[in-house]
């Protein structure tokens, strides 16, 4: 098939440091491209992939000090798109709602992957308003707000199999929280968790502009006064294989309906369980007491520390084989994008996870 991938500008694709979307469009565009497709894909011009680019701003724009609006940026590389729309067979877009009224007359031609919370009032109407558009959610939770649209299916994300290699014992011996500073992704229960388990914490987080008074007035003054916490600050994909790797167990403690949570695959890729709050799409990821942990308090949650130092790490791993490999999710979309240009209508049915055996020895 001949696929556009459209991807958010913020971040190069793959980005350098933090940013999951951007993360995944990478991870998918270069599947395809093996897969046999031909790809384009519309992304920042320091963007590294096997398919052809389309450079649409010079740099990722976070990385552009002279930037101060994005919206302009991406309206300019969806006018790229909508001129070359007749090339593809599908266009598959990773930008929330920008391109809905600048590319409505070939809607049917369109997937668009909704990546972040739809839990926002302002999203209903607007969703209302251009009902044609195909839409897949990364879990069943998060349609849970949205009106009646046109669901195409859900696809879980995958990650390349190689990308975080297996690690049989936890050398480290610490808890790891890792991705963002922010008050719904609860840092503060991660630091009571660990210090009720005895056990050393080591955060490796963004923080945005948007929460530095969050991390300043709330989580900064209790990093200082537990001497078990270790701030390590934001970091890249070679370092993220040895934080998740090293550690007994990692700590999702959210209270927010997180849409996926990339980093509990992530972890499960390097074997290390996952201990996580029962809060939006957890209960898809994890299989309990065998990928890790869903709990409801922090009680709980102390005691599943205790628990992963004993769970069977080729275990994990064997269920990301199973569930979370890029390669499943691109045959995933690939099925989508191949209804969609056949023209059958999409019917809303969710995509039902396949039946999968567990290969300990992975």
């Amino acid at each position: 098939m001949r696929i556009a991938q459209i991807a958010p500008l913020a971040e190069c694709v793959p980005p350098k440091l933090y940013g999951g979307t951007e993360r995944i469009v990478a991870y998918l565009t270069d599947e395809l491209v093996r897969q046999g497709h031909e790809v384009t894909l519309f992304a920042s011009g320091d963007s590294r992939t096997l398919a052809q680019l389309v450079p649409c701003s010079h740099v990722a724009l976070r990385l552009n000090p002279q930037v101060r609006d994005p919206i302009p940026y991406h309206v300019m590389m969806l006018e790229q798109v909508r001129q070359r729309a007749s090339e593809f067979d599908i266009m598959h877009f990773h930008i929330d709602m920008l391109h809905f009224p600048l590319v409505r007359e070939c809607a049917g031609k369109t997937v668009t992957t909704l990546h972040g919370r739809l839990d926002l009032p302002d999203l209903v109407p607007f969703y209302r308003a251009f009902p044609e558009f195909p839409l897949v959610s990364i879990s069943n939770d998060q349609r849970k707000p949205m009106p009646p649209v046109n669901w195409s299916g859900t696809v879980y994300h995958g990650l390349p199999a190689d990308l975080l290699p297996f690690q049989p014992e936890a050398a480290g011996g610490y808890l790891a929280f890792l991705g963002r500073i922010s008050p719904e992704k609860r840092p503060d229960r991660a630091i009571e968790i660990a210090a009720r388990a005895g056990m050393t914490l080591k955060i490796a987080a963004k923080i945005d502009k948007a929460d530095q008074a969050y991390w300043d007035e709330t989580i900064a003054p209790l990093v200082a006064r537990h001497d078990n916490v270790e701030f390590v600050g934001e970091i890249n994909e070679a370092q993220k294989a040895q934080f998740l790797g090293n550690a007994t167990a990692l700590l999702f403690p959210i209270d927010w309906p997180e849409p996926f949570g990339l980093v509990m695959i992530e972890a499960m890729a390097c074997g290390t369980p996952v201990i996580a709050f029962n809060c939006g799409s957890v209960p898809e990821v994890l299989d309990h007491g065998v990928s890790g942990f869903i709990v409801e308090t922090i009680d709980e949650a102390v005691d599943s520390v205790h628990k992963a130092r004993g769970m069977d790490r080729h275990l994990v791993r064997a269920t990301f084989n199973a569930r979370f490999t890029v390669e499943r999710m691109a045959r995933d979309y690939v099925a989508l994008y191949e209804r969609q240009f056949i023209g059958q209508p999409a019917n809303g049915n969710v995509y039902i996870p396949r039946q999968y055996g567990l290969d300990l020895h992975a």
